[in-house]
C-alpha cells in the first residue's frame, strides 16, 4: 500500500468497480488509472452523495470533480470537504473524478475551482456528516441533537459513546438526504482543515515517479500517432507523398485528417497523422512526409505589419464601451499625457504539451486525456464522432501544467477521429514544436491611454481605446471587435474615480485561433494602465503608490452604475464580490509600508509597483530591478495578495510565486511572431522561459481577509509586468513600453 502524505490515492473506477457503487442509491460509472490494494480489503462502499463515499473501514473517498495541474486542487476540494464532514486527515482518499454533468461545471479554469465550488463542497461534507448523526442518533434512539461528529467519529453528548463513521456509513447513507437549507456549516473558528497549509496530496507520486500522466497511458493494443498540420490556419492538404515515410521502422499507416471549414471552435486542425508502435517511429515517419499545403487567406498575416496596424489604430477613435462625465475634446499639450503599449501573441508552454490517448468501439469511446474540461472534452468528442455523449468517457490525468491550453479539447478530437478510422485505441502526443506552433494564442494587443491634469495637479479626464483580436473570433466568423467580457478583465473594470472617463475599443481581425491564457486580457490591460499610472506618477513629482490613491479616490464598493456597460465581475454577483476599492486602499498600505523599511536602492537599481484586481482577488506586486550596461537583472519581488478566505495557504504562495514567475517570463522574453501566416518560433531556444539564474528572490504576503473565497492561480500574473517596467524606469530613466524587453536589454 502506498501512502501519500497521510492521504492514499486511489483510483475511483477500482474503487466502485470492485464495490458495485453501492449504498445511498447513487451509481456511478467511472474509470481510474491505478488502484491501491488497500481497497481489496474493504467489502463495502456506501455512498453519501456525489463527492463523499465511506468504507466499512473508515476510509473516507472524497472526489475531486476539478483538474490536478499542480495548482493543488485535488488537496483543496478535499479540505473543504473533510473540514464540514469532520474527516479525520489521515483516513482520507481523494479519488478523480470523471466527466459528468451532475458534478456542475468541472471547467477547471478562471480560478474559479475554489470560489464557485466552496459552498457547495461545504454543504456536501455537512449533508453526509448529518446523515452520520442521524444514523447515530437513530442507533442510540436519542434526539439528533445530542450527537455530534469530531475526527471521523459520532459521539453521544451525554456519555462516552462514539461510532465511527465506518460503523455507520451504511445506515447513514440510507437515510433522508437533507436539503440543502436545512443544513448547518461549522463557524470559521471551528475549521480544522480549511486555512492550514496541506501538502499536496499527490506529491509523493509526482516525486518518484508513480503520478499518471496523460504520457504515461498505455493501453493493449496501442498505437501512437503524431500528426503533421496546416502551418497556416485554413490551410489544407494539397499533395502527399508518404513514400518515404512508410518505410520507417515500427510506421504502420499514415491517414489523411480533413481540415474542417468556418470557425476553429475546439475542431481537430486536420493535416496528415503517421501512425506507428511508437511514438519515436511516428515522429520520424512524420519527418519523412513530402507534404505541400493550399494557399489559406491568413498566408499575408506578418506579425509586425500587423501591430504596426494596431498602434495606427487605437490612436484613432474607437466604439464607447464606458464613459463617465463629458467626452473630453481638450487635451492641452502642457497639462496632457499619453502613451501606446504593446503586448504580442503569446503561448501556454507548459511542460506537458497536450497529449490524448482514445479507443472507440461499436459501444462509444473511452478517453484518457490531460484535459482541464473534463464536459467540454466529452461534448466536442461526442459531436466529432457523432455520438450521444453518454457514449464518451474521460478519464482526467494529472496535467503536467494547462495555462488554459488544456481547457480546449482539439487534441482530444484527434485522438477520437483516428481512434474511430483505425478500431483500436490511439495515443496522440504533441510535440514541443506542435503546442508552440499550432496552439491557440493569447492575442497581439496595443493600448492607448492618455489622461489630463487640472490645475491642481489632479488627473481630471481619462480616455483608453484597446485593439485585440477577440477570442470570440475562435467561435464564430467574422468577429472583429472584442466581446464585453474580455474588456472586463482590467480595462472596463478598473474603478477610476475620475469626473471623466471614456473608455473605447477598436476593430482587430484574427488570423490565427485566438485562445484564454492564464489571466487572459488582464495580461496587456494590466500592462497598459499599470505602466501608465506610473507614468502619471511621475509627471505629477508623486510615488506610483499615492497615484493610486488619487486616482482611485475614496474607499467604496463600485458598481460602475450610469457608465454604459454591465460589468461581469467574472461570473460573480457584485453583493458577493464587489469592486471594493478599500481593499485596494489596504494593499497600497501594506506595500508602502513594506517598502519603507526596505533599503533604498542602490546605484543602477530601482523598485517599481504596480496593483490589479482580477478574478475577484487583488495583488499588489514591487519589484527591484539593476539594469548595467543594458543588462536587466530582477533581484527581487514582493507580491501582496488578497484573495479572501484561503484553504490552503501553502498553495495560495505556490500559486503566486508561480505567477510571478510566469509573468516575468512573458515581460521579458515572450513572444510568438508570424510571418506568411506561420509561427516562427519551435521551442524553448525561441520562445523563452525564465531560467533559475534570472529568478528573483520572491516574497508572498497573504493578506488575511474574511471575504468570500476568491481566484488564485491568474490574479498574481497581470501586476508583474508594469512592476517590472516601472522598475526599469526608476532604474535608468527609460521608459519601456512594447513587451517583450529582451528586444532592447540583455538577459
Amino acid at each position: 500500500m502506498t501512502t501519500f502524505t497521510a492521504v492514499e490515492n486511489i483510483s475511483r473506477r477500482d474503487v466502485l468497480k470492485l464495490f458495485g457503487a453501492a449504498g445511498g442509491g447513487l451509481a456511478l460509472g467511472a474509470t481510474g488509472l491505478a488502484w491501491s490494494p488497500m481497497a481489496l480489503a474493504q467489502d463495502k462502499l456506501a455512498m453519501m452523495n456525489m463527492f463523499i463515499a465511506i468504507g466499512e473501514d473508515n476510509k473516507v473517498y472524497l472526489t475531486c470533480h476539478r483538474s490536478e495541474m499542480g495548482q493543488g486542487i485535488r488537496t483543496g476540494i478535499p479540505q473543504v470537504l473533510a473540514d464540514e464532514l469532520e474527516a479525520d486527515w489521515d483516513n482520507i482518499v481523494v479519488v478523480q473524478g470523471l466527466a459528468d454533468k451532475r458534478y456542475g461545471s468541472q471547467n477547471t479554469d478562471g480560478s474559479r475551482s475554489i470560489r464557485k465550488h466552496y459552498t457547495r463542497m461545504r454543504q456536501m461534507g455537512a449533508m453526509a456528516r448529518t446523515m452520520l448523526e442521524m444514523a447515530a442518533a437513530e442507533r442510540w434512539q436519542v434526539a439528533l441533537t445530542e450527537v455530534y461528529s469530531k475526527a471521523n467519529k459520532v459521539h453521544h453528548k451525554g456519555s462516552n459513546k462514539s461510532l465511527s463513521f465506518g460503523e455507520l456509513a451504511l445506515d447513514a447513507a440510507k437515510q433522508k438526504v437533507p436539503e440543502i437549507e436545512s443544513l448547518t456549516l461549522k463557524p470559521a473558528s471551528e475549521f480544522t482543515h480549511i486555512g492550514q497549509s496541506k501538502t499536496i496530496v499527490d506529491m509523493q507520486a509526482m516525486l518518484d515517479g508513480k503520478a499518471i500522466y496523460g504520457y504515461d497511458i498505455k493501453l493493449d493494443g496501442m498505437v501512437y500517432a503524431s500528426i503533421s498540420r496546416p502551418p497556416v490556419l485554413g490551410s489544407d492538404v494539397a499533395s502527399l507523398d508518404d513514400t518515404e515515410a512508410r518505410k520507417v521502422a515500427g510506421v504502420i499507416d499514415v491517414i489523411q485528417l480533413p481540415v474542417p471549414k468556418g470557425a476553429p471552435l475546439f475542431h481537430a486542425l486536420g493535416g496528415v497523422a503517421v501512425i506507428a508502435t511508437n511514438t519515436w517511429s511516428a515522429m520520424q515517419g512524420r519527418k519523412a512526409l513530402k507534404v505541400t499545403w493550399t494557399a489559406s487567406v491568413n498566408d499575408s498575416h506578418d506579425t509586425d505589419k500587423y501591430m504596426a496596424e494596431l498602434v495606427v489604430n487605437v490612436q484613432k477613435p474607437g466604439k464607447v464601451m464606458r464613459q463617465l462625465g463629458d467626452s473630453v475634446q481638450d487635451w492641452p499639450e502642457k497639462s496632457t499625457l499619453n502613451a501606446v503599449y504593446t503586448v504580442p501573441y503569446l503561448t501556454h508552454a507548459m511542460m506537458e504539451p497536450p497529449v490524448a490517448t482514445a479507443h472507440v468501439t461499436s459501444e462509444g469511446c473511452e478517453l484518457w486525456s490531460s484535459t482541464q474540461t473534463p464536459q467540454s472534452t466529452q461534448q466536442n468528442v461526442a459531436g466529432a464522432l457523432g455520438i450521444a455523449e453518454d457514449k464518451v468517457k474521460v478519464n482526467v490525468t494529472l496535467l503536467g501544467g494547462g495555462f488554459g491550453r488544456k481547457s480546449k479539447p482539439d487534441f482530444s478530437v484527434e485522438a477520437a477521429i483516428i481512434s474511430k478510422r483505425l478500431n483500436k485505441p490511439v495515443k496522440v502526443s504533441w510535440t514541443r514544436e506542435d503546442e508552440i506552433q499550432h496552439g491557440y494564442y493569447h492575442a497581439i494587443s496595443a493600448q492607448f491611454y492618455q489622461a489630463r491634469f487640472d490645475g491642481n495637479n489632479k488627473v481630471d479626464a481619462f480616455l483608453a481605446r484597446t485593439g485585440f483580436p477577440s477570442i470570440s473570433s475562435t467561435f464564430a466568423e467574422g468577429v472583429d471587435m472584442p466581446s464585453a467580457g474580455e474588456l472586463d478583465l482590467g480595462f472596463s473594470d478598473v474603478p477610476l474615480a475620475l469626473p471623466h472617463i471614456q473608455l473605447e475599443a477598436v476593430k482587430a481581425t484574427a488570423h490565427t485561433r485566438i485562445g484564454w491564457m492564464r489571466s487572459v486580457c488582464n495580461i496587456q490591460h494590466a500592462f497598459g494602465i499599470g505602466s501608465f499610472v506610473d507614468e502619471l506618477a511621475v509627471k505629477a513629482n508623486k510615488s506610483c503608490i499615492q497615484m493610486w490613491r488619487d486616482i482611485l479616490g475614496a474607499s467604496r464598493k463600485e458598481t460602475f452604475s450610469n457608465q454604459g456597460f454591465e460589468y461581469g465581475n467574472y461570473g460573480e454577483e457584485l453583493a458577493a464580490h464587489p469592486v471594493d476599492v478599500g481593499r485596494y486602499h489596504h494593499l497600497l498600505d501594506i506595500m508602502e509600508d513594506k517598502l519603507a523599511k526596505l533599503p533604498k536602492a542602490a546605484k543602477n537599481q530601482g523598485w517599481g509597483f504596480a496593483i490589479h484586481r482580477s478574478f475577484v482577488s487583488y495583488v499588489a506586486v514591487a519589484t527591484l530591478v539593476e539594469v548595467i550596461d543594458g543588462k536587466l537583472r530582477v533581484l527581487k519581488t514582493i507580491a501582496a495578495i488578497d484573495a479572501g478566505l484561503v484553504v490552503n495557504p501553502d498553495r495560495v504562495k505556490s500559486q503566486t510565486e508561480g505567477a510571478v514567475i510566469f509573468g516575468l517570463s512573458l515581460a521579458m522574453m515572450g513572444e510568438i511572431t508570424f510571418k506568411e501566416g506561420k509561427v516562427e518560433q519551435s521551442n524553448f531556444h525561441d520562445y523563452l522561459l525564465l531560467r533559475l539564474p534570472q529568478c528573483p528572490d520572491i516574497e508572498v504576503i497573504l493578506v488575511p481577509s474574511n471575504a468570500n473565497p476568491a481566484g488564485v492561480g491568474e490574479p498574481g500574473v497581470p501586476p508583474v509586468a508594469p512592476s517590472l517596467t516601472n522598475a526599469i524606469y526608476a532604474a535608468t530613466g527609460k521608459r519601456y513600453r512594447d513587451l517583450p524587453l529582451n528586444r532592447d536589454l540583455s538577459l
